[in-house]
């Protein structure tokens, strides 16, 4: 029999006095006085009832007050918050049995025991977390139990208690722990709380005895599939929004872990696995660590909330951060130190678990592995090592750390044979980072091993988690360290710095295997052709290590590549290029996104920029990777578009010279296409088309686009206006075309008409022809990123011509939709607007990177429009909530806006446009 421990009350030290939190006394006395001159039972019931909505009020207020105080102290607040329920729970109690349903001489059938199960019964209580109750008796439920109940439960109800309750006799209670894991889990952590002691010891034995004891395996496979099943459904720890509860590496693993330690040893506390071997004093310390923490930010989340929320939203990582005191920090915002500390507390979780499960195994208390089951055999492993439950495990600790490049030599052994490895190897490993010194990293043995995991076995991606996950990473490459689990606080990035460039490595990986050649057929025709693999995994490794400090992190980041490369073994040509490709990581995104690539000049800056084609393969390939591991749908086809395209043109400018980049070649080329598709056309016709364009318009559309806007010039009256909508499917958008004769704002209109109807503009291309019309192109998507369906675009065309016909004021109508929604406006984009008269032959080129908002394409056009400046054409690039509105532009005698007063004067009124659209949102 288990000692009956569980019934005692909590010993846990409340975060402020416990008679500050419940004054006991004080409610005896004002039961006393709520009696007197013989009051009607319900009438006490009313008083008191009363009187503790007060004091709960009151309680919860000081809590809250000592709390803000001491934000850390998670386990002295959960512990008052427990305190106050049970007072509460218990002075219900004393009303429901005392006063109201007065029992004199119950019969042996008419006891009842109150028992606090679950979360509550363990003491672990959030302002806001549920009451699980359960009501015991003896035999069948009797009328005065009922009563009791049924008075009780309304009284809590009253005090706005979220109760969870059940009426069960001690049979039950065995019958249905059988059946559910659930209920038995709840039962596992009971604590008794009024009413009859010896029901509640009762109930305790036979629990130990008839349920608990002798089923230990069938409850630990119970709660890993619960387990198993919770993480497929909240998804990978660093998700960017993570669950506190039941997000990976959150409270609910730790509560699993100790409900499983409680279910097989018995014990009342995770201290005690210390004594048991389970733990080491410094695993117990990280344990503790990571519960404290976990449980300091679900109350914080309770109490800024008011309800009981689990989920760290953005809006919320911010108020969290700064109840617990954190601050901003060498060029750090005070979120991101916070979300880092978070994501490595999930991380420590997640070791914790491994070490704990593998006693299981050891104590077969957990199935072994299902592959290892059903094949029964093992792989050939080299000396030194052996296999348990198909992981690799170390024979002699003492043997292998004699020679530190032996905990590279696992890693490299774990991919080569495909296993896993043994969490008491990993165990091995994470206590002895130290024997990694300068002397191991500079060894050339150290520096082959670690390139041979990048580049050796096809799946890189598996060493590199784990190694950084033990901490083995920023052991080799100290330099790794400040980016370890480091949360980039925006919209844009779904993974922790680390994890990101693991995603791109995987990336990488997948494209050498030959994994996604329909998807990337650029990228892997580079990789068949041959590039220095040494040099493209050196730089994905490296090119976000910069992050997280005050200065660009592409220029810090190819400082620390030079430093770095030598120890990696790179040879000093190797280095030079690995610094570049860190430093310009980004210029071919940017060119790609933030510039009109139809623009010669474009091109031929980049391509100066790259100087050969060796760069512009590993660029390219860098690039690909990089947007991949941003997040699960980063990557789409209009991205994919502009990379080619830009690497194509690139190519051919460095093979062939900037010469084949020329404009009136272009130009004739795309004439002659335009014969050729409208070929049952009159003579007339098509000369009256190819004559009506200026260069531009011929170099910056294709060849589809190019028809369509024929078909819809040819015959087109004066105040007619022409629209033809068509998915786009290659760049992932629909393409709108307008064609109308030409007036002033008219590019601002189209965009304003676009936005109405929900439309997230991607690229917009705005030519004159020589006879006044307007020939527009825009691509848009709808609000996830994708073509519009083809069902919807009539609605579309209907709404899109009643703003143009001016049945819609654009800036009206916009009211109700040019909002930010909450959890999105904690985001901060400081606004830049630059003028760049060099990046292109005929337009000054402006560039207003902002935050983004519905309806901020249309602000900037019309500010522009009212300004006199003539919009060619405009590329959009969204990073999340951050924007990037680029415009080619000119001004009304169509000349470069050079003057400094005229781009401070335009600056001004786009930033005017800016502030304005935005109090409007939050307005």
């Amino acid at each position: 029999m288990q000692d009956t421990h569980q019934l005692a009350p909590l010993a846990v030290d409340t975060i402020c006095p416990p008679e500050e939190i419940f004054d006991a006394a004080a409610f005896a006395q004002a039961l006393i006085r709520a009696q007197q001159d013989d009051a009607a039972p319900m009438d006490v019931r009313n008083t008191i009832v009363g009187w503790l909505q007060q004091a709960q009020k009151q309680g919860r207020a000081a809590i809250a007050e000592a709390f803000a105080k001491r934000p850390f102290a998670a386990r002295e607040t959960t512990a008052a918050y427990t305190y106050l329920t049970d007072q509460l729970v218990q002075a219900t109690m004393t009303l429901a049995t005392e006063v109201i349903h007065p029992n004199v001489s119950p019969t042996a059938g008419e006891r009842l025991s109150l028992i606090a199960v679950g979360g509550y019964g363990r003491g672990e209580m959030a302002p806001f977390s549920d009451v699980d109750l359960l009501f015991l008796t003896p035999y069948k439920i009797t009328a005065w139990a009922e009563n009791v109940i049924e008075t009780m439960l309304y009284m809590l109800w009253d005090l706005r208690l979220k109760v969870g309750h059940s009426s069960r006799t001690v049979k039950d209670c065995i019958r249905l722990g059988r059946e559910d894991f659930t209920i038995r889990t709840a039962m596992l952590e009971h604590r008794f709380i009024g009413g009859d002691y010896a029901l509640a010891e009762m109930l305790d034995k036979r629990l130990w005895d008839e349920l608990f004891s002798g089923t230990a395996r069938d409850f630990v496979e119970a709660k890993l599939h619960e387990r198993d099943e919770r993480h497929k459904r909240q998804g990978q720890r660093y998700v960017v929004e993570p669950n506190v509860k039941e997000g990976k590496g959150g409270l609910r693993d730790l509560q699993s872990l100790f409900w499983i330690a409680k279910y097989i040893h018995g014990v009342q506390d995770t201290a005690d696995l210390v004594q048991l071997g389970v733990f080491t004093e410094d695993e117990f310390a990280s344990f503790a660590a990571a519960e404290s923490f976990l449980w300091a930010v679900r109350c914080h989340l309770h109490l800024l909330t008011g309800r009981p929320t689990e989920q760290l939203t953005f809006d919320m990582q911010v108020q969290v951060a700064e109840a617990m005191g954190y601050e901003d920090k060498a060029g750090r915002r005070a979120v991101e130190v916070f979300m880092q500390a978070y994501f490595l507390h999930a991380t420590e979780v997640g070791d914790l678990t491994r070490i704990f499960l593998t006693g299981l195994e050891a104590d077969h208390l957990k199935a072994e592995p299902l592959l290892e089951r059903l094949l029964g055999r093992r792989r050939k492993i080299k000396s030194g090592y052996e296999v348990i439950h198909n992981r690799i495990a170390i024979i002699d600790d003492a043997a292998f750390l004699a020679d530190p490049l032996n905990i590279l030599r696992l890693f490299e052994e774990a991919l080569r044979t495909g296993m896993l490895i043994h969490p008491d190897a990993m165990r091995l490993v994470k206590s002895n980072l130290k024997l990694i010194d300068d002397t191991v990293r500079n060894t050339p043995e150290a520096q082959r091993i670690f390139m041979d995991l990048l580049l050796k076995h096809g799946n890189p991606e598996r060493a590199l988690r784990r190694m950084n996950e033990l901490g083995v990473l920023g052991a080799i490459i100290p330099e790794f360290k400040p980016i370890v689990a480091m949360m980039q606080f925006n919209m844009y990035h779904s993974y922790t710095v680390d994890e990101h460039i693991i995603q791109t490595i995987m990336s990488l990986s997948e494209i050498e295997n030959g994994d996604l050649v329909e998807d990337l057929p650029v990228a892997t025709s580079i990789l068949k052709s041959g590039v220095n693999r040494r040099v493209l995994y050196a730089a994905l490794l490296l090119h976000d290590i910069g992050k997280g400090r005050e200065e660009d992190h592409s220029i810090l980041g190819a400082q620390i590549a030079r430093k770095v490369g030598p120890r990696l073994g790179l040879k000093p040509d190797e280095v030079d290029t690995v610094e570049w490709l860190v430093r310009y990581h980004l210029l071919m995104s940017d060119m790609a996104q933030k510039r009109d690539i139809a623009d010669p000049r474009t091109v031929r800056d980049f391509a100066k920029a790259v100087r050969t084609v060796e760069r512009l393969d590993l660029l390219c390939v860098l690039t690909v990777c990089d947007i991949r591991g941003v997040g699960p749908n980063t990557w789409n086809n209009w991205k994919a578009v502009l990379i080619r395209a830009l690497y194509r043109q690139t190519r051919t400018a460095l093979e062939d010279g900037m010469e084949a980049l020329n404009r009136e070649n272009r130009g004739a080329e795309a004439k002659k296409a335009l014969r050729a598709a409208l070929v049952d056309w009159p003579r007339k016709d098509l000369q009256t088309e190819t004559s009506r364009h200026y260069d531009p318009y011929w170099q910056g559309l294709h060849q589809t686009a190019h028809v369509v806007f024929a078909n819809l010039l040819r015959g087109i009256g004066d105040d007619e206006i022409r629209i033809d909508l068509h998915p786009d499917e290659d760049r992932d958008a629909t393409r709108v075309c307008f064609v109308m004769q030409d007036h002033p704002g008219i590019f601002a209109r189209l965009a304003g008409a676009l936005a109405l109807v929900g439309a997230n503009v991607v690229d917009a291309r705005s030519y004159t022809t020589k006879d006044g019309y307007v020939t527009d192109a825009f691509w848009i998507q709808d609000a996830d990123d994708t073509p519009y369906d083809a069902s919807r675009l009539p609605r579309l065309r209907k709404m899109i011509e009643r703003t143009l016909h001016g049945e819609v004021v654009t800036r009206e109508a916009m009211v109700d939709r040019d909002k930010v929604k909450k959890r999105e406006k904690v985001f901060r984009v400081p606004t830049h607007i630059t003028f760049d008269n060099d990046g292109s032959d005929i337009y000054t080129i402006i560039e207003v990177d902002t935050r983004d908002r519905p309806g901020l394409l249309h602000d900037l056009a019309r500010t522009l429009a009212s300004s006199n400046v003539y919009v060619a054409n405009a590329v959009i690039a969204t990073y999340g909530e951050q924007c990037v509105d680029t415009f080619y532009v000119k001004d009304m005698f169509g000349l470069k806006y050079y003057t400094p007063s005229k781009q401070r004067t335009l600056e001004k009124r786009l930033r005017a446009a800016i502030v304005e659209g935005a109090q409007r949102a939050e307005q």
